[in-house]
């Protein structure tokens, strides 16, 4: 796939542009990290050429110096909290960022409960991580915060909370999900840091929106689509706007808090060291695209993406109806329809004609390929194979999977397992093909064509099994479907 960002330039200078900044603060930086440190696709599909662990592989440029906090609310933990992503619990997902980060030589220093108010269930969490060596900080809810600025900057507030022990001058703060209390944690440390006289900084890591392009900018409009059940909103930063004269991106969020961020440092250190949401950021990706008009594409078609997959998350029942009014808006924004995915059209224009289930899949060289459902496979099973063929150059008729080992797998999912869909699913029929690739040559070659499917894009008349969800996500194929079942 054409590549529109300079990921090698980007570790480069973002992990400069972070030793600049702890050297601006003396002794230490807190650096709150916004958004998935390692499995960062959403970035990697907007920003084509940004790898997913590219901020991980950023972070390991400072290895020596850094150090890693995992913070989770206490509450997400009584509530069985659950990354969707990765269908984990978040404390689950802290084991697994703990393991991930020291496979990779960076030096975890211990987890952070915070909003604490004696949950069994986080004081079980504790003592199993403590039963790993591993060390644990209890933070505590705050009356008043953030507003209460007096009373929370002071031993009745940040004073009542866990002092966390660190030995290196960068520490990342990094969390499974929002709403953990990153921030809180990195100003309770900066209020303690500052009583045993070191000298301690603050810094946010977050990759959207991209403050140094325009603020209706496709990027930062899928940034939006992708968090509109959070009901962030992209905004010019009028402080830095007022300090600067300069016009610049910045989230309602982080300028809505800002002014108590600033009375906060203030009552730390004195006087503030910045004058705006932005300038509190490190983010370096928008002085890393090579090509903007990639990324424009990019971003649309992400835009289409969440927009379908909010449709049918509505479907189950599982996002409201507003979130897609919300994306129908930015897609109006970007001047972009669901007919600008070519998949989409392809896809659903084949299934109308026919009266059945269709899919459609765009190559790397822009072929669209389509499928239906038959009696033997199901329509996405059928397009995996249409496309692997179209790929290892065999023609559309030659068989690489025969009709007579198929109907084995179809008994055996009926007759024994008590299923009621005899089709194959991609996974199975992967599998299939996978086998007569042992014997004949075209299987073996259609099999070898998996890789270029990364990047591909996908539309299916009907929503799809999980197992069909998940085949393609380890495919690194692009997936939105029609709201339908049937």
């Amino acid at each position: 796939m054409k590549t529109g960002f300079d990921n090698d330039k980007y570790i480069k200078t973002q992990s400069e542009h972070i030793r600049e900044r702890i050297s601006k603060f003396g002794d230490k930086l807190y650096l709150e990290f916004g958004g998935k440190l390692f499995d960062d696709y959403h970035a990697s599909r907007v920003l084509p050429g940004f790898e997913p662990d590219s901020k991980l592989r950023m972070l390991m440029e400072l290895s020596d110096r850094a150090e890693i906090i995992i913070v989770i609310n206490a509450m997400d933990i009584e509530k069985n909290k659950v990354r969707d992503d990765l269908g984990i619990t978040y404390d689950e997902d802290v084991l697994r960022l703990k393991r991930v980060f020291e496979e990779r030589g960076l030096f975890v220093g211990s987890v952070v409960l915070t909003h604490c108010r004696g949950q069994e269930v986080a004081s079980a969490f504790k003592s199993r991580l403590e039963k790993h060596g591993i060390k644990v900080y209890q933070h505590y809810i705050i009356e008043g915060y953030p507003s209460n600025v007096s009373h929370i900057i002071s031993e009745e507030g940040f004073g009542k909370n866990d002092y966390i022990e660190t030995s290196r001058p960068l520490v990342v703060v990094t969390a499974p999900g929002p709403g953990s209390g990153k921030m809180a944690t990195c100003l309770s440390q900066l209020y303690h840091e500052n009583k045993r006289g070191i000298k301690a900084g603050y810094a946010k890591f977050e990759t959207f929106p991209i403050w140094n392009i325009p603020l209706k900018h496709p990027i930062n409009l899928a940034y939006e689509a992708a968090t509109a059940d959070l009901d962030d909103v992209n905004m010019i930063d009028p402080f830095h706007l007022e300090a600067y004269g300069e016009t610049t991106v910045n989230y309602n969020r982080d300028i809505e808090i800002f002014p108590v961020l600033n009375a906060m440092f203030e009552a730390i250190y004195g006087q503030s060291p910045y004058k705006s949401p932005t300038d509190m950021g490190v983010n370096m990706a928008g002085n890393c695209i090579t090509d903007d008009e990639i990324c424009v594409n990019a971003s649309n078609m992400e835009i289409i993406r969440r927009y379908y997959n909010t449709l049918v998350r509505i479907k189950e029942d599982k996002a409201s109806e507003n979130e897609a009014y919300k994306i129908e808006l930015l897609m109006k924004q970007a001047k972009i329809t669901t007919a600008d995915r070519k998949v989409t059209t392809a896809a659903n224009e084949r299934a109308e004609k026919l009266g059945c289930p269709a899919a459609a899949i765009e190559l790397e060289d822009g072929t669209i390929i389509t499928s239906k459902t038959t009696d033997l496979l199901g329509a996405s099973a059928a397009l995996l194979l249409k496309a692997l063929k179209h790929l290892a150059g065999i023609d559309h008729d030659t068989h690489v999977i025969s009709p007579e080992a198929i109907e084995p797998i179809q008994r055996l999912k009926t007759e024994y397992l008590g299923g009621k869909n005899p089709r194959l699913h991609t996974d199975e029929v992967l599998i299939a093909l996978s086998t007569s690739a042992s014997t004949d040559r075209n299987a073996m070659k259609a099999l070898e064509q998996i890789p270029r499917l990364k990047g591909c894009q996908v539309h299916t008349s009907v929503m799809l099994s999980n197992v069909d969800i998940k085949t393609f996500k380890r495919l690194g194929v692009d997936l939105t479907s029609e709201p339908k079942t049937k």
